[in-house]
């Protein structure tokens, strides 16, 4: 988005919150998000608050060519929102002692290079290992889809990082990717089954899944899309939308619902695990960052919270949580822009902040 037309998109959602004093709050949402109604790539909302939805609705298409409209149990790609249940899995082994956050590449993986001696588990989840990102690895003659097996093998191939582990923070979708492989590695399974037997069963996510082709069918799930002049073009797939760990769970608002109220409990993990999560990381010098493991840190007006965006080829989401009070933001759109994180910041002002 150029910044003049963030500037109006601004203005005009600044201008559906402070003006139309009579407009209910269902209809303000309608309103801001207008622009993603009829026949076009769409979005599903869920505002969250002590326990229950309190607004929820679909709107545009989740297929343009077969004009299927989208719902709340609609599935999009979820993108690097994903990545918050890699990091629930190596949570699940740790607190299961099958591993430790200080354990070492060259620990998990024998022939890894020798710079895989310094990067641990703990950098990979809080993005402070320097891993070199493997999307500038690909050779522009690549047809073929990398899986994250094939990341893993890129690093491998490496022999230094950007950095010393742990000296900066640099957001890293190789560190996710391998900690896909680590799972793998660890518990036997593969990601997408640890990910079934682990997370999605146990809370019911009947519908949310991490999708390998020709092995899981995404039921009810929204085809992406870019807009270019005005125009939608299909755009689902890219060479990098097969790796799982970074960005390949494919969820809808209603299981998202499920995920964001099982963060409460103890259902996963106990508290002081979860509570690492949602701890910034520190580098070496004692510097804090603003990211925990697989949740950016930080706070909207004042208030405490823990976020993190989606963007791939055709999707753009966002998952807002504010667990002191207990309040949730989730969109999740079938277009490659705009950036939505103001949207939840709207959404989070209408039924939180006002």
């Amino acid at each position: 988005m150029s910044r003049a037309a963030r500037k109006l998109f601004l203005i005009v959602g600044a201008s559906i919150f402070t003006s139309g004093c009579q407009m209910n709050k269902s209809e303000k949402v309608d309103q801001l998000f207008g622009s993603y109604a009829g026949e076009q790539p769409g979005v599903a909302v869920m505002v969250i608050k002590n326990g229950a939805p309190v607004f929820k609705k679909a709107y545009g298409l989740a297929h343009l060519e077969e004009k299927i409209p989208v719902a709340t149990q609609t599935n999009f790609r979820l993108a690097s929102v994903s990545k918050q249940f890699t990091a629930m899995s190596i949570m699940l082994l740790v607190e299961r002692g099958k591993l430790t956050y200080e354990t070492s590449l060259l620990e998990i993986f024998p022939g890894f290079p020798d710079y895989g001696d310094a990067i641990t588990v703990r950098h990979l989840l809080q993005d402070t290992s320097g891993l070199i990102d493997y999307e500038g690895l690909i050779p522009d003659t690549a047809t073929v889809q990398v899986l994250d097996k094939d990341v893993l093998r890129m690093m491998m191939a490496q022999d230094s990082t950007y950095f010393k582990p742990g000296e900066q923070f640099r957001y890293s979708n190789s560190g996710y990717a391998v900690l896909a492989m680590i799972v793998e590695k660890i518990s036997g399974k593969s990601y997408a089954a640890f990910l079934q037997e682990n997370i999605f069963a146990p809370l019911e996510m009947a519908n949310t899944i991490a999708y390998e082709k020709g092995l899981y069918v995404a039921h009810h799930r929204a085809m992406g899309y870019r807009v270019e002049e005005g125009k939608a073009v299909f755009s689902d797939q890219s060479l990098t939308s097969a790796v799982l760990g970074d960005g390949g769970i494919y969820s809808s608002v209603e299981d998202l619902f499920k995920w964001d109220q099982a963060l409460y409990t103890n259902r996963l993990v106990n508290a002081a695990t979860l509570a690492q999560a949602f701890t910034p990381g520190a580098l070496n010098d004692g510097a804090k960052t603003e990211y925990g493991f697989g949740w950016f840190v930080s706070e909207h007006r004042g208030r405490a919270r823990v976020r993190h965006s989606g963007s791939t080829c055709g999707f753009r989401n966002e998952l807002q949580r504010y667990p002191e009070d207990k309040f949730t933001v989730i969109i999740l759109t079938n277009r490659a822009e705009p950036d939505v994180e103001e949207l939840g910041n709207q959404l989070t002002d209408l039924f939180l902040i006002n």
